[in-house]
């Protein structure tokens, strides 16, 4: 098209019509990256379905498989020997009958732990092997990468079979680079810097990084320009007050998905 030979009008509907058909094709693009959802709002289930079973465990994952959640948040970290397991807290004492920093610890001992329970049945701290199995062809896995190697854990993924199931939340910059390098294809979700939380910001941190999912714009304003760029946003919405009013604040700002401690509730409530 020449757009010189258009008159002004014209040249303003044309140049419009471009940027629509451009953001069109960004957003369809990068939501292509994301692993296949059951549901148009994303339901996320925050470290597992953990009302009557204890957080990261196991059992957590299968409840919120049951609950019909699109994810599962799977907290990564590594023991002293280099073996990858799931716990949210660096140390073992808020929910296991020891004490210590995991890193400090090795995967012999840490499997010797009991995770508390409010039924008193016996859990155990998973490995990722374990959480990847327990998963594959069930629910995709949001991969919270608190301490751990990239080669290794994109190792575990692809033997499981996961690759194209898990969204891998960043918690330090650093680890951007990491995962640009061993898995370029991998969708990648984070925070918007607190600096360059205004329209300007989002835009020149989407420049900079190529980022599938953001977790916290809370103005609707932010959000309609991320989804413009082709960005996700889940929030969190998990709380002791958590339900349909937390629940219908957050979807009035047209977020794409949430990370809740309910996930069976919101699914209904969704329905």
């Amino acid at each position: 098209m020449n757009f010189e030979l258009l008159p002004m009008r014209q040249f303003v509907t044309a140049f419009i019509l471009v940027g629509v058909v451009y953001f069109g094709f960004i957003t369809k693009s990068l939501s292509q990256t994301l692993p296949e959802s059951k549901h148009t709002l994303v339901v996320i289930a925050h470290r597992g379905n953990h009302v009557n079973v204890p957080e990261n465990t196991l059992a957590s994952y299968k409840l919120a498989i049951v609950a019909g959640a699109d994810y599962v948040e799977v907290d990564l970290r590594t023991t002293k020997d280099g073996h990858l397991i799931v716990l949210h807290d660096s140390k073992v004492d808020r929910i296991t009958n020891g004490q210590g920093k995991i890193s400090e610890m090795t995967l012999e001992e840490v499997k010797k732990l009991k995770v508390f329970n409010q039924n008193w049945k016996t859990h155990k701290i998973p490995e990722f092997r374990e959480v990847l199995q327990t998963c594959k062809g069930k629910i995709n896995i949001y991969l919270d990468f608190k301490e751990a190697d990239v080669a290794q854990t994109w190792k575990q993924i692809e033997a499981a079979g996961m690759q194209h199931h898990v969204v891998v939340y960043l918690n330090k910059k650093e680890q951007y680079a990491e995962w640009k390098k061993i898995a370029p294809h991998v969708p990648l979700m984070t925070s918007l810097p607190e600096e360059m939380n205004n329209e300007e910001g989002l835009e020149l941190f989407l420049k900079e990084m190529k980022i599938s999912v953001l977790d916290n714009l809370s103005d609707p304003k932010l959000v309609k320009l991320a989804n413009q760029l082709g960005v996700s946003v889940w929030l969190d919405v998990q709380d002791p007050k958590e339900g349909a009013v937390s629940w219908n604040a957050a979807l009035k700002k047209g977020v794409n998905g949430l990370q809740t401690d309910k996930p069976a509730e919101l699914v209904e409530y969704l329905k």
